[in-house]
């Protein structure tokens, strides 16, 4: 992979585990900053450790794009009565529990007047779950590759392709794009 030079020596990576890095960010950013803040949302999730991930914090969404914020849970009934409580009044307000790769996940989803929310939980750390790994991988593979890299990402999301796929189609990755991200040693 080429790496492009940091020519004002400032670290490359973002500390995504808080969201104030979205303050100096574009115009969606800002808003989601704005959003989560006055909605409280991470307070209300501080007990599950939440991480704000996808496509938003990297600069890489679209308009219907929504904020993905994922929590670790070990007990899946007491965290969907939690998001529940929390977040039930709000418009399309669901939350359900699925199974993907053994591993079982509680998802809530919701929108506010501004944005739409998934909250998604894992008995699995946040810093640990593939939606985090996979921001982090894709943060940097933007920053090495550059502009032109990024539209060309967001081009193949706008016809439709999903985040990882469209890494793994400019990167000529073959296999599963979200099991050969992971793989890679940046």
């Amino acid at each position: 992979m080429e790496i492009i030079e940091n020519p004002s020596n400032l670290e490359l990576t973002k500390d995504f585990k808080h969201i104030n890095y979205l303050k100096s960010g574009n115009d969606r950013q800002k808003r989601a900053y704005a959003v989560i803040r006055k909605l409280n949302i991470l307070d209300q999730l501080k007990a599950y450790d939440p991480i704000l991930t996808g496509t938003i914090p990297i600069g890489i969404d679209l308009p219907d794009s929504d904020l993905d914020i994922i929590c670790q849970c070990s007990d899946h009934k007491a965290f969907s009565l939690h998001v529940t409580k929390s977040f039930g009044h709000y418009d399309h307000f669901k939350v359900y529990s699925t199974t993907y790769q053994n591993i079982e996940s509680t998802i809530a989803e919701f929108k506010t007047d501004q944005l739409s929310f998934e909250i998604f939980g894992q008995h699995i750390p946040t810093e640990q779950q593939n939606a985090y790994q996979h921001m982090l991988i894709e943060d940097k593979i933007l920053t090495e590759k550059g502009l032109k890299f990024k539209q060309e990402i967001i081009k193949l999301k706008s016809n439709g392709m999903k985040t990882e796929p469209a890494f793994a189609k400019l990167l000529g990755l073959s296999g599963d794009p979200y099991i050969e991200l992971l793989k890679l040693e940046l």
